[in-house]
């Protein structure tokens, strides 16, 4: 898969607004409305080692992926980690997880994106985002937090690409890495 310098940058950022701003912000894990006093703060999500907190977001994205319901390819990309904003960069992270979906068809991505938005509900996600966002492709973007998960999905709807894709990027709450463990970036 090939990436342009500026992607990665993109797509932690659609993360972190996924999280940061559209309605799971505080640590109870119930949801407070966008620009909140706190809406900064990620939810806190529990005490794991980087790597496990890794597996479950990529489990996360697979669920996803099934959940796009036609045929095509997923990327083959691993997780990384990030830092909680605010907190102590020794002790709490969060994991994120870039991926794109390939169509078989270019004429499926409005079906993927529909599928998406109707079925992501059913599996614990709330829609708190789906319009076009302001590029000049008008790109088709859908942001879903699941709050007792504690995780954040941001996928966008790329048409103009060559190939039309999905690109998703779930990312997580903060973790706590456990007593006597250090923060594994990567």
């Amino acid at each position: 898969m090939k990436i342009k310098p500026g992607a990665p940058a993109l797509l932690v950022s659609l993360a972190l607004i996924t999280l940061t701003g559209c309605g799971m912000n505080d640590s109870s894990g119930s949801a407070t409305p966008s620009g909140s006093a706190d809406s900064a703060e990620a939810p806190l999500v529990g005490t794991s080692t980087s790597r496990d907190a890794a597996d479950a977001v990529e489990k996360a994205s697979s669920e996803l992926y099934d959940l796009i319901g036609v045929k095509g390819k997923g990327s083959e990309s691993r997780s990384g980690v990030m830092e909680c904003e605010g907190k102590d960069p020794a002790t709490y992270f969060k994991v994120f997880h870039p991926w794109s979906f390939y169509p078989a068809s270019a004429d499926q991505l409005d079906e993927a994106m529909e599928r998406l938005k109707s079925e992501l509900p059913k599996h614990g996600w709330k829609v708190v985002h789906y319009e076009p966002d302001t590029s000049q492709a008008k790109n088709l973007v859908l942001t879903a937090d699941n709050t007792e998960r504690k995780y954040g999905v941001s996928v966008v709807q790329m048409k103009k690409n060559d190939p039309p894709k999905l690109s998703l990027t779930v990312v997580s709450g903060c973790y706590r890495v456990p007593e006597g463990k250090e923060v594994d970036r990567f």
